[in-house]
């Protein structure tokens, strides 16, 4: 694995335990695919890291078991502001 590469994906690990946040929003943060991120947190990281690759993936699924929740909540947020 390239230098480069391996910095990308311990930086994205390092955002995403320290901030909580979804592989959209670390997508949007570094200005890379969400299919970028996946790879780098699930695939890459794993080899690199087991340790963290195993916290960071508790919080991806802990994002996924809510976004359900947060779907609605935008739906909603969008309905409330639509009708005014």
């Amino acid at each position: 694995m390239k230098d480069y590469i391996e910095d990308r994906v311990l930086e994205l690990a390092a955002y995403v335990l320290e901030t909580g946040t979804t592989v959209r929003g670390a997508a949007k943060h570094f200005k890379i695919s969400k299919s970028t991120v996946h790879k780098d947190i699930t695939e890459r990281l794993e080899e690199i890291n087991p340790g963290l690759a195993h916290e960071v993936k508790s919080i991806l699924e802990n994002n996924k078991a809510q976004r359900h929740i947060r779907g609605g909540l935008a739906t909603r947020e969008k309905y409330l502001h639509e009708n005014r």
